[in-house]
């Protein structure tokens, strides 16, 4: 069988280096490469601790709305869950770095949070569910 894995994940946005500066920021990552409308980011070092994010620019961008109100919004694709050790001190570091609170918070033990292009994304502790 040969060898199949998953390297990075892509998320699109109407500014992908303004979207990589953000996850740079609030993982520590760093840029491992960029183009024009295009950057590759990754834990430092090169570590393998970590999935690989890419950001690409889409001009026709539209930010995705979650949780769903209504027929025909444009829903979330995927979102990243992201392990912490202090939620509340993660939670306002992210907000710091331009991340904005969800309204709606479907677990005590989770924190959804939206990036600066409307992804979502879960902070959350060990004793926290994943897979909101």
């Amino acid at each position: 069988m040969t060898r199949t894995k998953v390297s990075t994940v892509v998320l699109d946005a109407h500014d992908a280096h303004q979207l990589a500066d953000f996850y740079v920021r609030l993982l520590g990552y760093e840029v491992r490469a960029e183009e024009p409308g295009w950057v590759l980011t990754g834990p430092p070092g090169g570590s393998g601790d970590g999935v690989s994010l890419a950001f690409e620019t889409e001009p026709e961008y539209v930010r995705p709305v979650w949780p769903t109100r209504k027929p025909g919004d444009q829903q979330m694709m995927l979102h990243l869950d992201i392990e912490v050790d202090d939620l509340e001190g993660e939670t306002a570091r992210a907000v710091a770095a331009g991340a904005t609170l969800a309204d709606y918070q479907p677990q005590d033990d989770v924190r959804v949070l939206l990036d600066p292009s409307g992804h979502p994304f879960c902070l959350w502790t060990e004793t926290g569910q994943t897979g909101q």
